[in-house]
């Protein structure tokens, strides 16, 4: 459904800072980086900008701003990748906006975390699967 996301800063070089910290996590990396902008991702769709998470100040030059209501769903494979994005998100200039933990108005299996990056961007870091035993 998606080809990718940009979410806008102010600041790239602490956004960089920030997404270089926690994208790991999920199994992804910086692959491209421009005076403007920063694509994390595999290194077999960066080339294509498909299934990438963008950062970059706005095209027209004016203030990014997080928008009220919007938020980016982060998918992780495991109940842990979450519990350990919101932790280094944390650590390194994002804010919470919800512990690790089920969200059952969601479905029986949402874990989820919920944060804000440097530059108040929302994202949701969400685990589908049932829970390991």
């Amino acid at each position: 459904m998606f080809s990718h996301v940009m979410l806008g800063t102010n600041d790239l070089s602490e956004s960089i800072e920030f997404y270089d910290q926690v994208m790991p996590i999920l199994g992804y990396s910086r692959e491209s980086t421009g005076e403007a902008f920063a694509g994390y991702g595999n290194k077999c769709d960066i080339s294509t900008g498909v299934n990438c998470l963008w950062i970059g100040t706005p095209f027209n030059g004016e203030s990014a701003s997080p928008g009220n209501g919007i938020n980016v769903a982060l998918l992780a494979a495991t109940r842990e990748q979450v519990s350990k994005f919101h932790e280094a998100a944390l650590k390194f200039g994002g804010a919470d906006e919800g512990a690790p933990g089920i969200r059952e108005e969601a479905h029986p299996n949402f874990y989820a975390a919920y944060v804000r990056d440097p530059s108040g961007n929302k994202l949701v870091i969400v685990c589908h699967a049932e829970q390991s035993t």
